[in-house]
């Protein structure tokens, strides 16, 4: 089924074509959550949060070709309302994550790494460091875009940006011994 039909077949509220529409996006989607999500729970939570938004307008997508695009904005909608729901509950790292400069070495050590162990490194950002280093190096947002989905200012997104590339180094540096040239 083509995602055109899929889609009709979606706003008719058809069963099968829903659990195709899920099966076909479930995987790369369930990775976006995994990205924002504090824990699998978080994550879990979160998609399920967004299907259920997704099968409940699905009637607003027009052109089969923005079916993927759309679902993913969903997703990471969905993930930063949930980010702002629960923000008393994420916690931060400590300063010396942040204060401490670090030279270019980790560069080559993030090539090496895998997707999983990258991963694993950017989920124990804070919350909002996370959130920002997502949408700006993976998704490909602008500081401004990100300022107007975070409820902040571009210039609160570039500081939460540089904090968290200061914050990744340490965790590189903790991980593999990566010395500080300063």
């Amino acid at each position: 089924m083509t995602d055109a039909e899929l889609i009709v077949a979606c706003k008719s509220r058809q069963p099968k074509a829903q659990e195709l529409l899920y099966n076909r996006y479930a995987g790369r989607l369930m990775g976006i959550c995994m990205r924002y999500g504090a824990s699998k729970d978080e994550a879990q939570d979160i998609f399920q949060e967004a299907f259920i938004k997704v099968f409940e307008h699905i009637h607003l997508v027009q052109q089969a070709d923005t079916l993927n695009a759309w679902i993913k904005k969903i997703v990471i909608n969905t993930a930063i309302n949930h980010y702002h729901k629960h923000l008393k509950r994420y916690t931060a790292l400590p300063e010396a994550y942040i204060e401490t400069e670090y030279d270019d070495s980790h560069t080559k050590i993030i090539d090496e790494l895998s997707h999983e162990e990258l991963l694993k490194l950017v989920q124990l950002l804070p919350a909002g460091y996370k959130f920002v280093f997502n949408l700006y190096a993976i998704e490909g947002y602008t500081h401004q875009e990100i300022a107007d989905l975070m409820q902040t200012t571009e210039s609160n997104s570039k500081n939460q940006y540089a904090k968290a590339k200061k914050a990744l180094q340490k965790l590189l540096a903790d991980k593999f011994g990566v010395m500080n040239s300063h």
